[in-house]
């Protein structure tokens, strides 16, 4: 508990005392306490991080999560934007403490989501497709993979059925350069966010245990029936 309290404490230090910066003048569409929190991120307006207004929805919802006590590691955020095709690195894991990118790399979305794109979402169990959503990291295991990461998701009726579906994070060999070379696109997956072979098991070891993770879709089919998503535009109506 005060290492939590610790943490939210550094978080929303006065912002007086850091740089002054542009994405600030943003604070409209995000709630004000998260607005204030951007001057702490160095070049978080760069290619480096999440194009900014993702990344200020997922801390948003990340701060409500952090107030629901639905997240227990509050240090990290992993994010991935399957607005992007497969063949860009759309998969951010961003140390909320050091305020720095710790990992961006590719990411594979599930079979039945699309090809190159993902365009396709589902909870349902054995549609191979992948959801979107706010999640919390579970525990590690050993599979058919190697080490593999369980997945909780906290959106009833968009992820909710992820651990029953054994959606997880591990690594796969066609999460690479070589197969996007060889195929103009990732490998897919059967709805897991599959990560590169090299990188899978420092990511896992990073966000394991209770870490959010945020995967953004722009599809209305997500935005309009997300209790989340509802909750942080309500905070931020005037």
């Amino acid at each position: 508990m005060m290492k939590k309290l610790l943490f939210i404490f550094l978080l929303l230090f006065p912002v007086s005392l850091a740089c002054t910066w542009g994405a600030v003048e943003e604070k409209d569409s995000i709630p004000p306490r998260l607005a204030d929190r951007f001057v702490f991120f160095p070049g978080a307006d760069s290619s480096d991080f999440p194009p900014l207004p993702l990344l200020k929805t997922a801390l948003a919802g990340y701060e409500l999560l952090l107030e629901d006590q639905a997240i227990s590691r509050p240090e990290v955020i992993t994010i991935i934007d399957f607005s992007l095709p497969s063949t860009k690195e759309r998969l951010w894991v961003i140390d909320l403490i050091q305020r720095k990118v710790l990992y961006r790399c590719l990411v594979s979305h599930g079979r039945n989501s699309g090809e190159l794109m993902a365009e396709n979402f589902s909870n349902t169990p054995g549609s191979n497709t992948s959801s979107p959503g706010f999640y919390t990291t579970g525990e590690t295991y050993f599979g058919k993979h190697g080490l593999s990461l369980t997945l909780d998701g906290l959106e009833m009726g968009i992820n909710d059925k992820a651990r029953a579906r054994t959606i997880v994070i591990h690594g796969a060999e066609y999460v690479s350069t070589d197969f996007i070379r060889n195929h103009g696109r990732l490998g897919r997956s059967f709805g897991c966010p599959a990560l590169p072979v090299a990188l899978s098991k420092d990511i896992i070891q990073t966000i394991k245990d209770g870490s959010c993770l945020f995967i953004y879709v722009s599809k209305t089919s997500y935005t309009s029936n997300s209790r989340i998503i509802s909750r942080i535009a309500s905070t931020t109506k005037v």
